[in-house]
């Protein structure tokens, strides 16, 4: 299972999971073209290898395994996989 971000991220977007992530599947980065109007930061779940890296560095804490994703956030699952659609 692939890690996503959920809801502490909206408005939030802090790039700390960014530097951390061993294989950049976390995005926008802070200086692409989208990254001022993207709503929040978004997991990649074909890139992500599930290290758990952006968890430990997510000061808001919206890092989290989709097998440890409360069911009223489960729709950020797909939030984060249509991102990169």
């Amino acid at each position: 299972m692939a890690y996503i971000i959920v809801e502490p991220c909206i408005g939030t977007k802090d790039t700390a999971c960014v530097d951390v992530c061993p294989v950049d599947c976390i995005h926008p980065t802070a200086d692409a073209d989208d990254f001022e109007s993207a709503e929040m930061l978004y997991i990649d779940p074909d890139e992500c290898i599930d290290c758990q890296a952006c968890e430990d560095a997510c000061p808001v804490n919206a890092c989290i395994s989709e097998d440890d994703c409360p069911e009223e956030w489960e729709h950020f699952i797909e939030k984060n996989a249509e991102y990169f659609a």
